[in-house]
C-alpha cells in the first residue's frame, strides 16, 4: 500500500489580474485558487460538468479557513495538494496546501464541503460512483492531521 497521503489537484501560474496594489497575489485570489482546487478534486471524484449534469449532484462549501503563509507574485507557479481529514456519507473535511515551485507552503485552506442533490435542492449522500472514488482517496488518521487543522480563530494573548 502507498504511503502517499495527499492528492495533487491543481497547478497554475499567478495571473496579472490576481496581483494587487501591494505587488503580490491578492487575498481573494488565494480563495480563487483554492476554489479551482476544489473544482479539480470534484472532477477527480466524478463531479466534473458532465458528472454533475448526469447525477444531478454537486458539492457546496459550508466553511473555509485560509491561512496566508507567504507572498506570491505574478507569473509564479503554484501547486495545490489535498489531504482528506474526514468523510461521512455526504460531507468531506479537506485540507489544501498551496506551494510554490521550491516546495514552500504559501497558504493552506481547510474546508468542510457537503454533497447536494440538485433535483431536490437538499444535502444528500454521495452517489455510489462518487463514493467509490472518494473511498480511493487517502484518509489521514487523526494523529496525522496538520497541527493547525481544526483550530479556532482568535487573538492569541500572552499570559
Amino acid at each position: 500500500m502507498s504511503n502517499v497521503k495527499e492528492v495533487d489537484v491543481w497547478t497554475g501560474n499567478v495571473q496579472e489580474a490576481w496581483v494587487d496594489y501591494n505587488g503580490h497575489m491578492n487575498d481573494a485570489a488565494y480563495a480563487k485558487v483554492f476554489s479551482l482546487s476544489l473544482d479539480a478534486l470534484m472532477a477527480h471524484i466524478g463531479l466534473d460538468a458532465t458528472g454533475i449534469a448526469k447525477l444531478e449532484y454537486t458539492i457546496f462549501t459550508l466553511e473555509a479557513h485560509i491561512k496566508y503563509v507567504s507572498e506570491v507574485h505574478q507569473g509564479q507557479t503554484l501547486h495545490v495538494a489535498m489531504k482528506l481529514l474526514d468523510v461521512d456519507p455526504k460531507r468531506m473535511h479537506l485540507w489544501f496546501v498551496m506551494k510554490d515551485d521550491q516546495g514552500n507552503t504559501v497558504a493552506t485552506s481547510e474546508q468542510m464541503v457537503m454533497g447536494m442533490d440538485q433535483s431536490i435542492g437538499r444535502p444528500a449522500p454521495f452517489p455510489a460512483e462518487v463514493q467509490t472514488e472518494i473511498s480511493k482517496l487517502p484518509l489521514l488518521e487523526k494523529d496525522e492531521w496538520p497541527e493547525v487543522a481544526n483550530q479556532p480563530m482568535g487573538i492569541r494573548r500572552k499570559r
